[in-house]
């Protein structure tokens, strides 16, 4: 996978496979449990060349096999923001995350808000509750370490997303198992207490969810911004967006919400 020659700390960092150095804007894109920078990397060929796409390469896998996975959310996020803060603070950006990715997404735009008064322009979420919510902190309190190796095989084949044939290859699945284990254990060290009164962010927020996905609460997302929030269901299951028809729905509303935010 191709990581041009940023900065040491932020080339592993970061996938850009369409370099934009004069876009208006950067969408970063954080990937799901498991899920690598490749897909979301190619989403920079669907924008105009006003939009720069970044996507988030997480310990563990890909170009970062070799490292260890993220101790916490807090050491992740930490991560992201300071490898990261030049271009934050350079131009405009917004966020894309899915499932995982959309907590990991939410956690590093309160850290940038609350640290350094910096917030996504708009912030789109695909397929998670709110973080604020009660189902939300039902997925925290379950124990992964006592699910076995097969069970947790049998969640990621019902959720798609993870090509059959690789799962068929003894050492991916064993590592596939181990990263979608870590990724859990990394989302149930998150932790968000919203305070009465305090809305954190002024961005919009739009929400993106499978019409064949199981439901979500998002009316959490409502009290997190005082911008505006949307909601658009899309056909399919929880990889929805894989699919090319939602892939390009996608992006060309993202483009939309930018654009209209009068770059």
């Amino acid at each position: 996978l191709f990581c041009f020659g940023f900065f040491l700390g932020m080339e592993k960092l970061v996938t850009c496979q369409y370099q934009r150095p004069n876009a208006l804007c950067r969408l970063i894109c954080y990937p799901w449990s498991g899920g690598g920078t490749f897909r979301l990397a190619q989403w920079g060929k669907l924008f105009s060349s006003s939009i720069e796409v970044f996507s988030i390469a997480i310990p563990g896998r890909e170009s970062r096999i070799k490292e260890p996975f993220a101790k916490d959310m807090t050491t992740l996020v930490n991560e992201i923001a300071s490898a990261l803060l030049k271009e934050f603070q350079e131009k405009p950006f917004a966020f894309f995350g899915h499932s995982f990715g959309s907590y990991i997404s939410f956690a590093v735009a309160l850290h940038l808000k609350e640290k350094y008064g910096l917030e996504p322009m708009h912030l789109f979420v695909s397929g998670a509750h709110a973080p604020n919510s009660e189902e939300f902190n039902a997925i925290k309190s379950i124990s992964i370490y006592d699910k076995e190796d097969e069970d947790i095989l049998k969640e990621i084949q019902n959720l798609g997303g993870t090509p059959p044939e690789l799962l068929e290859n003894e050492d991916i699945k064993k590592h596939v198992i181990l990263t979608y284990r870590e990724d859990f254990r990394l989302l149930q060290t998150s932790f968000f207490e919203k305070a009465e009164g305090n809305i954190p962010f002024s961005c919009d927020i739009t929400c993106f969810n499978g019409t064949e996905d199981k439901s979500y609460n998002l009316e959490g997302w409502r009290n997190l911004t005082s911008g505006d929030i949307s909601f658009h269901k899309l056909p399919g299951h929880h990889f929805f967006l894989l699919e090319p028809s939602n892939e390009i729905f996608l992006t060309k509303h993202i483009a939309t919400c930018i654009e209209n935010a009068g770059l």
